[in-house]
């Protein structure tokens, strides 16, 4: 394990922690391969609304796309999140550190889809 400081955004007022990280990698390590398979797929996805816009695709049936890589993008962040908090969270040296980074991990990834 290593020890990673955590410091808040500016403007915030908690202060820096310490959390244990392993030390060979990151926490999502086991799910690397499931999460870059996920990645390429929505990469593929991206590529396919490009064309539906090149090509002038209905409003509607892009619209659908675009909510399929946002769906997408959601699955992996959670697996992800999920992932910190079994590898990362569960390992913080001690309780107060484990609510801290649990908090920050959900209030990052909400700000980011909603």
């Amino acid at each position: 394990m290593m020890s990673v400081k955590l410091v808040p955004e500016p403007g915030n007022d908690v202060p820096a922690v310490e959390v244990d990280q392993p030390a060979s990698g990151a926490s999502y390590e086991h799910d690397k391969a499931k999460i870059l398979a996920r990645l390429r797929r929505m990469e593929g996805q991206v590529r396919g609304v490009q064309r539906m816009v090149e090509e002038d695709k209905y409003c509607v049936d892009v619209l659908t796309q675009i909510s399929s890589i946002i769906a997408a993008a959601r699955a992996v962040g959670l697996l992800v999140l999920e992932d910190h908090i079994r590898g990362c969270v569960v390992n913080a040296t001690d309780d107060e550190v484990m609510v801290t980074e649990l908090t920050d991990a959900i209030e990052r990834f909400t700000r980011s889809v909603g």
